[in-house]
């Protein structure tokens, strides 16, 4: 495992928070070369891929580039895939799991496609050292993903291992938890800085309040993950590691983070919530309070106020959701002039029940879920715009 050799490094993440990594990677003082909807390329060295594992808030895996070749059937992927030097990347003692996304004729299980890149390399491991690895789904250390579109083929090392959205404070999700990477995009999206307060009724287990901490903070937050897929590769250099992260250590916010307050009307969420926060280590700088939304107490100097509601995919019944949706509107309209709110949602019916023209319909996608951020400019007196909602 050589530090110093750049190549190609594909950073991948969710559908539509592309934008907002490719603003992070070149943050970090690094030039896309390319952008698609889910990731973004870049040339690097594997010291390189450490850094972004640790620094980057919306990516979901740092893909280090191994091989592209022509492959239209599965003796193809197997020949070609034998061709790379495994046992200078994998101990014959270690573990392996690979990763798949097929789209060709040739095979229409990437499970099967999965095996053969298995084989290919176990098989070539056991040749050179007389022994191989194991293998299995588990994605915690060794991890090879080929992407095999039509009559081609790419395979990279999985430098992350487990997905970068794990970032290991969520010990208690409590019920539908928005994705860390998500929660980071989105707060992007609305233009959080870290020093104007943040105010985010329905906290749930915390997510946005928590990585809004992290930001504000400007703590990397990779540094709350003790395992990574390039630690599980031959000549692993913990100490360069070591270095990266004594550096990522220092890394500290230009000013002062603004207040953060999270809310549910659960005290198990609230609980969650706090927890979690503790274990992301920024439990210091969020106030939690069990009570009803339109109860959360606001801070005299004027901020953001984000609402992440259910929308009736997973939890809640339509009828008792347009009343909260309604309830959203007249906290906003009663209790948040001078603020910007924002709403997060799934359901753009229920989304009209808030009463309030959105001046910006940020899209994002929750799993398969399209979704919205609804950014409304809560102007004090008569500069607020209000829609009417015809009654039934």
């Amino acid at each position: 495992m050589n530090l110093d050799v750049a190549n190609t490094i594909r950073v991948s993440c969710a559908p539509a928070l592309a934008e907002y990594l490719a603003k992070e990677i070149e943050a970090l003082g690094y030039s896309a070369t390319g952008q698609y909807d889910t990731g973004v390329d870049l040339t690097g060295t594997l010291g390189d891929a450490m850094r972004l594992n640790l620094y980057l808030r919306t990516a979901m895996n740092v893909l280090y580039f191994l091989r592209e070749f022509p492959c239209s059937t599965v003796e193809d992927l197997y020949r070609e895939v034998g061709f790379i030097d495994w046992e200078h990347w994998l101990d014959p003692d270690g573990y392996l799991s690979v990763v798949s996304r097929v789209d060709t004729p040739s095979v229409n299980n990437e499970t099967f496609a999965n095996k053969k890149v298995k084989d290919a390399i176990v098989d070539r491991i056991q040749d050179k050292a007389g022994r191989r690895p194991n293998s299995g789904p588990g994605r915690d250390r060794f991890v090879v993903n080929l992407f095999w579109f039509k009559d081609r083929c790419w395979l990279y090392f999985n430098t992350s291992g487990a997905k970068l959205s794990n970032r290991g404070y969520r010990k208690i999700p409590h019920s539908a938890p928005m994705v860390e990477t998500l929660a980071a995009g989105v707060l992007m999206a609305a233009g959080y800085d870290g020093r104007m307060p943040l105010v985010n009724p329905m906290c749930g287990s915390g997510t946005l309040a928590i990585e809004a901490a992290l930001m504000a903070t400007g703590r990397p937050p990779g540094l709350l993950r003790s395992n990574y897929g390039f630690m599980h590769a031959l000549g692993f250099d913990d100490q360069a590691w070591q270095v990266i992260r004594r550096e990522a250590r220092k890394v500290r916010a230009e000013s002062p983070p603004g207040r953060i307050i999270a809310s549910d009307i659960d005290p198990q969420a609230v609980d969650a919530a706090r927890r979690n926060a503790a274990t992301a280590g920024v439990d210091q700088l969020i106030e939690f309070h069990v009570c009803d939304f339109a109860d959360t107490p606001l801070p005299e100097e004027t901020g953001m106020v984000m609402l992440n509601p259910e929308y009736g995919e997973r939890l809640g019944k339509m009828s008792e959701l347009e009343v909260t949706y309604k309830r959203i509107g007249d906290f906003f309209k009663q209790r948040c002039p001078g603020w910007t709110g924002y709403v997060f949602t799934g359901n753009m019916e229920l989304a009209k029940k808030v009463g309030l023209r959105a001046s910006r319909r940020i899209p994002f996608f929750n799993a398969r879920i399209e979704c919205r951020l609804l950014k409304y400019e809560l102007y004090p007196g008569t500069r607020r715009r209000v829609v009417e909602t015809p009654s039934h």
